[in-house]
């Protein structure tokens, strides 16, 4: 919602600057992008398709300045997410014949259900670090850290089986190097002393780039091995492909020097993954270069305010929200290989 805000509001600095872009750009605000978008950034796609609309690239949330997420890591770094996790929402159900809870059976439909549910958190999918653009981040932060995880990181060659178990110990860090999984919903009994005859879970997969849909629900069916469990997928996706961040990504580029001048205490800029899901999959067609940014601080702290308890953003970061679209725009609007340079709100 804040930065829907502030593209607005940098939209009308620029209008009240009598601002007349060069190049022709979008604006594209879904109502819906909560619920997967839809009817919103789906039917905007489809609408530019049918124009023959084809974009340089996309910008869309979903990535952060990040503060104290990497361990021994002292400074903040831009990660420009460069992909995002496919997803899969599978609902686990079991069927049994009712009957009195006085007169149980050995197992129960919510009993055998638990059982498979557990075994799934028990047993994460597997370590994928170094099939995404994670481990090329680390290389980039590589002489951020002090020694001896300078020369660790500096030789992936190495040391990325040590590199990929680290990762895994912290639980932000261990979703951009593996599909995680989250048990959301659990629906089982209508009365005390009835023995349900269905138990349903729902089960929140976030797919790493490296695997696919049909890779994860055979996993999944491995680890539960219970043919009394049937499977619904209710809905999935794939991860996106990977957009381009060379010297050649005019859309990446443009980020990284709008990042480097309105934050210059940021040093590095680094390609990453985004957890979470945005509505920009529905662009896929439009272009090959789809970005996710969000121009603000976040610290693991703050992380799980995040559709949380007392979600916020401060003033002034609201108002530097504003000053990168505003600079932003203006920077798309130069040429190709545009020179870093200021611009005074």
């Amino acid at each position: 919602m804040s930065l829907m805000c502030a593209i607005l509001q940098a939209l009308e600095l620029l209008l009240i600057r009598n601002y007349i872009p060069q190049r022709s750009f979008f604006i594209a605000l879904g109502h819906d992008e909560e619920v997967s978008g839809v009817n919103g950034a789906q039917k905007i796609s489809a609408l530019l398709q049918a124009r023959g609309i084809q974009l340089a690239f996309i910008v869309d949330e979903g990535s952060f300045l990040l503060d104290g997420f990497i361990p021994n890591l002292q400074k903040p770094f831009a990660m420009v997410a460069v992909s995002e996790k496919g997803a899969i929402n599978l609902m686990l159900q079991v069927n049994m014949t009712p009957g009195h809870s006085s007169a149980p059976p050995k197992e129960t439909s919510i009993g055998i259900l638990a059982a498979a549910v557990s075994r799934l958190e028990q047993t994460p999918m597997p370590n994928m670090f170094g099939g995404g653009p994670l481990k090329m981040a680390l290389q980039q932060l590589a002489n951020e850290f002090p020694f001896p995880a300078n020369i660790v990181l500096s030789n992936l060659w190495l040391f990325q089986p040590l590199v990929s178990r680290l990762m895994e110990r912290n639980y932000i860090t261990n979703a951009l190097v593996r599909t995680t999984t989250a048990l959301t919903m659990f629906n089982a009994g209508v009365k005390v002393n009835v023995i349900p005859p269905v138990a349903q879970a729902t089960i929140n997969f976030r797919i790493h780039p490296a695997q696919t849909v049909q890779e994860v629900l055979k996993l999944a069916k491995d680890i539960v091995a219970d043919d009394r469990i049937q499977f619904h997928v209710l809905n999935a996706f794939d991860p996106l492909p990977v957009s381009p961040s060379d010297d050649q990504a005019l859309g990446y580029q443009l980020l990284r020097q709008t990042i480097q001048s309105v934050f210059p205490e940021v040093n590095i800029v680094a390609p990453g993954t985004c957890i979470g899901n945005t509505d920009s999959r529905h662009y896929t067609n439009l272009t090959t270069g789809i970005y996710r940014f969000n121009p603000i601080y976040l610290q693991p702290q703050s992380f799980s305010s995040i559709h949380g308890i007392n979600e916020k953003i401060s003033v002034q970061a609201y108002e530097t929200q504003v000053k990168f679209i505003f600079e932003f725009i203006q920077n798309a609007d130069a040429d190709p290989r545009p020179v870093p340079h200021l611009h005074e709100l």
